[in-house]
């Protein structure tokens, strides 16, 4: 306060009628950051840094995540602190319940995550889902193949038709960069486009184990659908595509610059540990 008043009244008069000391005074005013005021300082310029490159996506956790992948140590607490002074706040997910009608799933597939969504090795295990990308001119379709290893998008494939060469395509671009030949089990749930006899025929022909969700349960294959949710919450819905053609050149730039990028950092930290 005497401070921002200095040039108002005389300071003197001000430190006497507050009960500070003169000399205090003068003390605080010249004496340099403490370390603590610096180190806020810095984290908070590369906090407005990673939260400007997520496209104002990230909120506290995700911020502070991306500490832990450079080296820093710090609290969760302190960065929500810090990003709160800085009037920074994130996007966070919406949850929604949805259910699809389901088409039969042959005789010969079964379930062989269980729900386990962890592999000790890559091209393992893999998750296939389709979803739907809004534009101007009509839906964009995109399937995308996960590898369970390390979360990384390996395959997808987009078009303006939700038909089958749409997964067979992802699931090919897949099998493109897979370094070995063994076995690799692709889950999906029960739609028309995984349950039909080309995709089968496709598995069996790559040595793909086709591997499919129970009836109504959207969990079984929760993480192709986490993979869903993050690309239209810090994406798809903060966009308006005029174009499918505008709509293809985000989604590329998300999948390859953005998502697969981090999951490739955490990776290479997590090896490091």
């Amino acid at each position: 306060m005497i401070e921002r008043c200095r040039d108002a009244f005389p300071v003197r008069m001000m430190c006497r009628l507050l009960k500070v000391s003169a000399s205090g005074y003068y003390d605080w005013r010249t004496r340099k950051p403490s370390q603590r005021h610096q180190d806020n300082a810095r984290l908070s310029r590369r906090i407005n840094q990673l939260h400007q490159a997520s496209d104002g996506v990230f909120g506290s956790p995700r911020i502070w995540e991306e500490f832990q992948y450079e080296g820093e140590r710090c609290s969760l607490n302190r960065v929500a602190r810090l990003m709160k002074a800085s009037n920074l706040v994130g996007i966070p997910s919406i949850k929604r319940w949805r259910k699809k009608k389901s088409g039969e799933r042959p005789d010969y597939v079964l379930n062989h995550l269980e729900r386990d969504f962890t592999a000790a090795l890559p091209n393992v295990k893999w998750v296939t889902d389709i979803t739907y990308i809004p534009t101007r001119e009509g839906w964009l379709y995109l399937a995308v193949v996960i590898d369970l290893y390390h979360g990384v998008v390996v395959g997808w494939s987009m078009s303006q038709t939700m038909e089958k060469l749409l997964v067979i395509q992802a699931v090919l671009m897949a099998l493109w960069q897979k370094d070995h030949g063994n076995p690799v089990v692709l889950h999906s749930d029960r739609g028309s486009q995984f349950t039909s006899y080309e995709y089968q025929r496709f598995l069996s022909d790559h040595n793909v184990i086709s591997s499919m969700s129970a009836v109504g349960s959207c969990y079984d294959n929760a993480a192709a659908e986490s993979f869903f949710g993050l690309l239209k919450r810090e994406r798809v819905n903060r966009r308006n595509y005029r174009t499918r053609s505008e709509a293809r050149s985000d989604v590329f730039d998300y999948i390859e610059r953005f998502y697969n990028q981090r999951k490739k950092r955490k990776l290479t930290q997590n090896a490091l540990n």
